[in-house]
């Protein structure tokens, strides 16, 4: 029997979403689609199934709920999955981090974009199917030229959770005591501090390769 992969829609403009389904649909890929209005419904949804691909647009203010940023919000949902990110084009100076690590594809809302943000994907669904079946190599096999791509992937992602998880508790701080208070502030500043040393420690150790390679 075939595998089902889940794509989980995110978009709060409800035509939009329907538009993006009939786009997945008509690809002749057997998807199992699901709909969210918001980051909340999505991850209610991720208790039910995991997807495999998010596809996550901001038309309709999905990417401003609670005050948070938009690369947080997406840093959260890239925990459970890779995300497809549809915006504005001046919003892709906001993920550039996470478009980066490999976390995230960003499509600009120009032209036909919501056919190229359903090939987008496609493709992260034909990387989970070769990786599936072993088409990638096995967790213990990569070699060191690898380590700074696990490094941005392995460590980067949940960093970016841990610090949207911040965001969202702190856009709330009206309803928190002035100790937890101080102490998700604390909690946000390292995230922060230990992602930059990430992304030192993954560029000096790529440079180091790269000067192996070609000496």
């Amino acid at each position: 029997m075939e595998h089902r992969w889940c794509v989980q829609i995110v978009c709060a403009d409800p035509e939009l979403a329907r538009h993006y389904r009939r786009e997945l649909e008509e690809a002749g890929s057997n998807y199992y689609l699901l709909d969210a209005r918001s980051i909340e419904e999505a991850q209610r949804n991720f208790l039910r199934l995991e997807p495999a691909v998010i596809l996550f647009d901001s038309a309709g203010g999905t990417a401003v709920e609670h005050g948070v940023s938009p690369e947080s919000m997406v840093g959260l949902l890239s925990e459970t999955a890779p995300v497809v990110v549809v915006g504005a084009p001046e919003w892709q100076s906001e993920f550039t981090f996470l478009i980066t690590s490999g976390a995230v594809d960003f499509v600009a809302r120009t032209g036909d974009y919501v056919a190229i943000a359903a090939g987008l994907v496609e493709r992260r669904i034909h990387l989970a199917a070769s990786a599936s079946t072993g088409a990638l190599g096995v967790a213990g096999e990569q070699s060191d030229s690898d380590f700074g791509e696990i490094l941005r992937h392995e460590v980067n992602n949940p960093l970016t959770g841990i610090l949207g998880n911040a965001e969202m508790l702190l856009a709330r701080k009206d309803r928190l005591p002035a100790a937890v208070i101080e102490r998700v502030e604390t909690i946000a500043e390292l995230a922060v501090r230990l992602r930059e040393t990430v992304r030192r420690l993954s560029h000096t150790w790529d440079e180091r390769h790269d000067h192996v390679g070609s000496a």
